[in-house]
């Protein structure tokens, strides 16, 4: 590991969309020395800083303290194990894997390995999400009744081998129980697929959380419209986050009676504030790269851990369970349990 000034080796694998941001953090991120990155088509721009080698093996040779798994969902598993056979640290991009029976193994070998490893569900820092976290845990909302998620927009080509459901709706999952400190209890999926493919392009849900809040999820990648909405109410008003420009609005709960007869008909019989917050807003997948650097330094730092991202897997699976029988599912407790899921602070 880094000590006394000494740079991270790190290693990526993967070159598509993600990947490309990845490198690009990876080469500017302090404290951190990106050694070789892994794709069989190579360096296809020729910009990139570091060496493009063909296998995993090539880059292990290369002696690498962490790598960015930001290959295809399938290869998530093979490339986890190997890296973790190999006392290599990793953070590997969301969903975890593509099944519950993946993704439990990668967090079996890793937390055997006794390695840093985390899953790299972005949201989590995206500014308006952290501001408002902070905010539900001080109690500005009160008690919270429903949260309500819109994550639309046009199909992405870069996705092949899995549906809607584990590439998007695994944001949604992950966000929406992190920011509320609360876990699902049940959910119920109705999906569709309109383009065609393999897998569903559309899934609408409802759902439960551990304290009854009633959570609902409406995510496709056929809309030319890109939205990506997260709306909670609670008994003072609720919160809006917008997480495409990372802001913040608070309605609060009216306070003051219309008197304006005409206004009144046309607005409804009452108004509270609205508060549209300043937030400082840095970029999130460079602050979740800066978190998991820390993590592998062994300082204390808030990173997804694998029991978190193998819980979400296995929400979204029951969504995809959900959907397939037309029944509500119960999705029970996260499997070996993870405090971390609602202490963890940012």
């Amino acid at each position: 590991m880094s000590g006394g000034g000494k740079k991270l080796r790190a290693g990526l694998i993967g070159l598509g969309a993600m990947g490309r941001n990845h490198a690009r953090v990876l080469s500017n991120l302090d404290g951190v020395e990106l050694v070789g990155i892994v794709d069989p088509a190579g360096d296809t721009t020729g910009t990139l800083r570091a060496p493009v080698v063909p296998e995993l093996g090539d880059l292990l040779k290369l002696g690498v303290d962490y790598a960015v798994v930001a290959c295809p969902t399938a290869l998530h598993e093979q490339i986890g194990l190997e890296l973790a056979a190999n006392g290599v640290c990793a953070l590997i991009e969301k969903p975890l894997a593509q099944s519950v029976e993946a993704a439990t193994r990668l967090v079996e070998a890793f937390e055997a390995a006794g390695l840093v490893a985390g899953v790299g569900h972005i949201e989590r820092y995206n500014p308006a999400l952290q501001n408002l976290r902070t905010r539900l845990e001080a109690g500005e909302l009160g008690e919270v009744f429903q949260v309500v998620t819109r994550r639309q927009g046009p199909f992405p080509h870069r996705i092949a081998d899995v549906g809607v459901v584990m590439d998007l709706a695994t944001h949604d999952i992950d966000l929406t129980a992190w920011v509320t400190g609360q876990d699902y209890t049940s959910v119920s999926a109705r999906t569709v697929s309109r383009s065609g493919r393999l897998h569903e392009d559309m899934v609408a849900v409802v759902g439960q959380l551990a304290d009854g809040t009633m959570v609902n999820h409406l995510v496709n990648w056929l809309s030319p419209l890109k939205e990506r909405s997260t709306v909670i109410t609670g008994d003072r008003g609720c919160f809006v986050a917008d997480t495409l420009t990372a802001d913040l609005t608070f309605y609060a709960n009216a306070a003051i009676d219309t008197e304006w007869e005409a206004l009144r008909a046309f607005r409804g019989v009452a108004e509270g504030d609205m508060i549209r917050y300043a937030i400082p807003k840095r970029e999130p997948l460079l602050v979740e790269h800066e978190r998991f650097r820390d993590a592998v330094e062994g300082k204390q730092s808030d990173i997804v851990t694998l029991r978190q991202g193998l819980r979400t897997v296995q929400v979204a699976a029951g969504l995809l369970e959900s959907a397939s029988a037309g029944t509500t599912v119960d999705v029970g407790a996260p499997v070996g349990g993870d405090p971390s899921r609602v202490s963890t602070t940012i």
